[in-house]
């Protein structure tokens, strides 16, 4: 299985194959997996909101989609992976407690999730698999080796995409 490495929130890395990424609770964070199909480098960023752009303290670029997906991508093309065989798969961005406001600024999960495929977009990172919404928190395992990533729940069971 090679090396067990832990992101936590607002976070990201990335290995080489063989290793397994995991990240703990996702809630409306969002779980970002970047993985090279041809050389096997592999990483993650764990973002807690969408945007950098509105928020002050914003030096941790892991904690946002906009920033921590791009700086994942250069530290992993850095590492050697090949920008055209990078695909992406994501989870999380669940809404974890019913308001009776429905304002977009309780809907985080939500706007994680599309922050994330924006992103994702922009970069011209197709994603091929993904796990998000609900109302449950996952914990995920991006395994090196194949690609795969394992989702695991409480009360929704376990799943690889």
């Amino acid at each position: 299985m090679g090396e067990l490495i832990k992101v936590g929130m607002a976070d990201m890395n990335y290995i080489s194959s063989p290793g397994v990424l995991t990240t703990l609770g996702l809630g409306s964070c969002v779980g970002i997996c970047l993985y090279d199909t041809s050389t096997k480098i592999s990483g993650m960023v764990h973002i807690m909101l969408p945007s950098s752009i509105q928020i002050k303290n914003n030096s941790n670029i892991a904690k946002f989609a906009d920033t921590g997906i791009k700086k994942l991508l250069d530290d992993m093309l850095k590492a050697g992976a090949r920008k055209n065989k990078i695909i992406s798969k994501i989870a999380g961005g669940a809404q974890m407690f019913n308001f009776n406001d429905s304002s977009d600024v309780m809907r985080i999960g939500a706007r994680n999730v599309i922050a994330t495929k924006e992103t994702l977009q922009a970069l011209s990172i197709p994603i091929i698999a993904e796990d998000t919404g609900g109302n449950y928190g996952r914990t995920i395992e991006l395994y090196s080796e194949t690609g795969v990533l394992l989702i695991k729940t409480i009360g929704y069971g376990t799943k690889q995409i």
